[in-house]
């Protein structure tokens, strides 16, 4: 009866099934490489493809299952029809030059090429696809469950269990990749605020704190006359209240509640006691994220950084938090620092004190953070020595001149910027 098959109608079942295959191959691809969560925010715009695509990757056994099946049956069946042809056109000897055109064919058109084209463009193969494939799992659904039982019989041989599958939650290193690799999609801006929240975690209070040697603050043992004249050129909202010096720390006074007291004509010292409030103080090594959420609860927006003797060590407000995430509010260098000041040569004169942070976001620079805290830190770690003015050494590629130390410190230098862009360029 297969010989009163017209060969005509052969070469179109081969052709077809050939077909079949690569839509089997290419939709196994095309389903495999979807992104995942381009696909869920699809699926949540029910998006009707997405949603079908959805559905069927949610039990992977099963779409694999049917996929295979179908694959598996239409190459056989091809094979079986290729045989028959060469048997009616060359006789036995047909048997293998079929065999391998059959295999050439298939590889290049039923496997390679959709494979290929699915992988560069999964959404437009898997999306129609699944409207065949869905219909598909569930008139076969018998075979398909048996069979997926069958290979999870297997696999629990090798002590592995079907329903395991790879984690969809991505980890902070990759969530910085997809960020990094967004290109267009986000602004350079946002994308260094969403790094700089990827990266609150690894940096603590110490890291941005201001130094207590810096810390302005009130003292209440001053004559009262002194304390308003410090008041009234203060350029802080919050000033913490001492009591001889900043190691007896009272508590913190805002300015918005002093200017109350001014206007109403009741501003004297003991109203100015009754208005400092508890102070707040912030352990060392505390990560930015979680002392973020500190001050939310907390509803503070300044603190004092103490170590483990309880030694004030520097205070931290939530804008310099906030600063790690959009960048410095003021970005003119000789405004937004009283550390680095321009000269008319181009280079800086930067305090020993600043934070080396703090300088390489001012100033767009790329010092490394993992070490001292500070640029006099920095120096005295890198000599092992205190340098005498004039010095000038090579740091991190940037040349620095020692201008003016103490006996136990760097006090001021000079950093000229302009010399580490020309290296780069001739790099």
């Amino acid at each position: 009866m297969l010989n009163d098959i017209p060969l005509s109608a052969l070469f179109a079942a081969l052709a077809l099934l050939i077909i079949l295959s690569a839509f089997f191959s290419g939709s196994e691809t095309g389903l495999v490489s979807l992104n995942r969560y381009r696909l869920r925010t699809l699926a949540k715009n029910k998006h009707p493809g997405a949603m079908r695509a959805s559905r069927l990757l949610e039990r992977m056994d099963r779409l694999i299952g049917i996929i295979l099946l179908g694959n598996n049956f239409v190459n056989i069946l091809a094979s079986s029809i290729a045989t028959l042809i060469a048997l009616r056109l060359m006789g036995e000897n047909g048997i293998w030059l079929s065999t391998l055109l059959l295999t050439i064919v298939i590889l290049i058109f039923a496997e390679v090429a959709p494979k290929t084209m699915a992988a560069l463009h999964p959404e437009r193969f898997a999306f129609p696809a699944s409207y065949i494939l869905a219909p598909l799992l569930k008139l076969f659904y018998p075979l398909v469950w048996l069979v997926s039982i069958l290979a999870s019989g297997v696999l629990r041989l090798f002590g592995v269990s079907s329903k395991e599958g790879p984690s969809q939650h991505l980890t902070r290193e990759e969530l910085r990749t997809v960020v990094n690799e967004a290109g267009a999609l986000i602004p350079q801006r946002h994308q260094k605020m969403l790094l700089g929240i990827l990266d609150l975690e690894k940096v603590t209070v110490e890291d941005i704190m201001v130094p207590r040697t810096e810390i302005t603050f009130l003292d209440l043992d001053d004559e009262w006359e002194d304390i308003l004249r410090q008041i009234t050129s203060s350029q802080h909202t919050r000033l913490p209240v001492c009591k001889d010096g900043i190691d007896n720390v009272i508590g913190i006074v805002h300015m918005r509640n002093i200017l109350a007291l001014h206007r109403h004509g009741e501003l004297d010292k003991e109203k100015f006691e009754n208005v400092i409030r508890e102070v707040y103080f912030v352990p060392e090594g505390t990560p930015l994220n979680t002392q973020l959420l500190n001050f939310q609860s907390q509803r503070r927006r300044i603190g004092l950084v103490v170590d483990e003797y309880g030694d004030i060590q520097g205070l931290v407000t939530l804008d310099d938090i906030l600063e790690e995430i959009v960048g410095e509010f003021t970005t003119d260098p000789s405004t937004s620092s009283r550390d680095i000041h321009p000269q008319d040569d181009g280079t800086y004169l930067v305090d020993g004190s600043t934070n080396i942070r703090e300088l390489n976001r001012i100033m767009h620079w790329n010092l490394p953070t993992d070490g001292p805290k500070t640029l006099n830190g920095m120096i005295i770690e890198y000599l092992e020595t205190i340098p005498e003015p004039g010095t000038s050494l090579l740091l991190s590629g940037y040349p620095i001149e020692i201008v003016q130390t103490t006996s136990n410190a760097v006090k001021t230098m000079r950093i000229d910027p302009a010399f580490k862009e020309k290296e780069n360029q001739d790099a």
